[in-house]
């Protein structure tokens, strides 16, 4: 809570982006591995999903094919640009389409 301008407690809101790279290099296409019966990206979405403050959650993909898994799943999905050397890169990208939000949180 932000209490340093007027002294009054007022609510922050935040946001939660989870970025997705399809091709990693030590172990390719990991994110849509499901040796549990769900991919790796739908067990992060739905441990973010247990935070109780966030406005928001979505994945931030690089590529179609983890867009698609995510929304198969029932998550929210923002496509970046593939080029982006990191997943904070990703994040950013969507934060600065967040302007009503006070706090983006890289969630990986």
């Amino acid at each position: 809570m932000d209490t340093h301008t007027t002294g009054q407690a007022t609510s922050l809101t935040s946001y939660l982006v989870i970025p997705a790279r399809l091709r990693s290099t030590r172990l390719p296409r990991k994110l849509l591995l499901r040796e549990t019966g769900k991919s790796l990206r739908q067990h992060t979405f739905e441990a973010a999903c247990l935070a109780r403050r966030p406005s928001g959650i979505c994945v931030a993909a690089d590529d179609e094919e983890i867009a698609q898994e995510v929304r198969r799943f029932g998550g929210r999905v923002q496509l970046t640009d593939p080029a982006a050397p990191s997943g904070t890169d990703r994040v950013a990208e969507v934060a600065r389409q967040l302007s009503h939000v006070d706090v983006v949180v890289n969630v990986q």
